[in-house]
């Protein structure tokens, strides 16, 4: 029998009155910012102290929006710029989805220069406090995702444990006649033989990478106070290790089918992260200690 699991189906909606529906999506943005509000405020105030609590208080406002505006205009741009140039009224729909890290990551980062050059912070600094917990809302985000069924992975091997039946997924290849009949018999009854493809739920691959070990090692890094004093090597780490995840992953990942494979085989995924593992390592080593009296 071959190991292999049927998507549960999650319902992506988590409460719905009359028109009004809350998302598990909407819940991990929430959720994460709101998470990373309440540790931001504790980590600007750890020696060199970069910030004051109310000031992060105020940036929670300019993180959603750069969140929300950059994640849905780095879509548009980054991956079907053809189809939204075309039809303008759907940018704005964005309960259809579509939304990009790498647009998000650069609407934060246009967020923290305009604050921290309107209220005197220090930009590195505060940057860095920001990085630290950007991993949460990264996890839950693919956490989102595995619940909403979409971003399947693409197919695994017959031996993998863990290997998942995405009935959304788009056909990307025919079982052999031997292998669907296994697993019509067991799990995939009433499905079309192109939708019975074992496939790697990399939703939670990237989950753990993007999200918890990329956290923990961020996490841990803060604690030391000689870390914290080199304004930039927290950002540059986050850049590097979210760049290097989200590179991995994209192996595992089916890539988009109205992109598909790019330049020698790589995702736009990959091809946006290069980018950001180059200026994470440029920050990493311009990174210096604050000077005395900083903040």
């Amino acid at each position: 029998m071959i190991p292999v699991l049927l998507f549960p189906q999650f319902d992506p909606v988590i409460v719905q009155i009359g028109p009004l529906a809350i998302r598990w999506y909407a819940l991990a943005y929430i959720a994460s910012l709101i998470i990373g509000w309440r540790m931001v405020r504790g980590l600007v105030q750890r020696p060199p102290v970069v910030a004051t609590q109310l000031q992060v208080d105020d940036f929670l406002t300019w993180a959603t929006l750069g969140v929300v505006l950059g994640g849905r205009l780095g879509y548009v741009l980054f991956y079907q710029p053809g189809f939204y140039f075309s039809h303008p009224a759907m940018i704005f729909a964005v309960w259809e989805g579509g939304m990009s890290f790498h647009g998000g990551m650069l609407g934060v980062a246009i967020a923290i220069t305009v604050f921290c050059r309107r209220n005197a912070i220090p930009l590195l600094g505060f940057a860095d406090r920001i990085a630290v917990v950007a991993p949460i809302g990264l996890g839950l985000g693919r956490i989102a995702n595995f619940i909403n069924g979409e971003l399947w992975g693409r197919p695994a091997p017959d031996w993998l444990p863990w290997a998942m039946i995405f009935p959304r997924a788009t056909p990307t290849m025919q079982p052999s006649l031997s292998t669907y009949d296994l697993l019509r018999q067991t799990v995939c009854a009433g499905l079309d033989p192109s939708q019975c493809v074992p496939r790697h739920p990399s939703q939670l691959y990237q989950a753990l990478m993007e999200g918890l070990i990329l956290f923990v090692v961020m996490f841990v890094l803060s604690r030391r106070e000689s870390v914290r004093a080199r304004f930039g090597l927290l950002t540059g780490m986050f850049l590097c290790g979210y760049g290097i995840a989200r590179i991995i992953g994209e192996f595992f990942r089916e890539p988009d089918a109205f992109l598909g494979f790019l330049a020698f085989g790589a995702t736009m995924g990959q091809i946006l992260s290069i980018p950001m593992v180059l200026a994470g390592v440029w920050l990493i080593l311009r990174s210096r200690p604050a000077r005395p009296g900083l903040g």
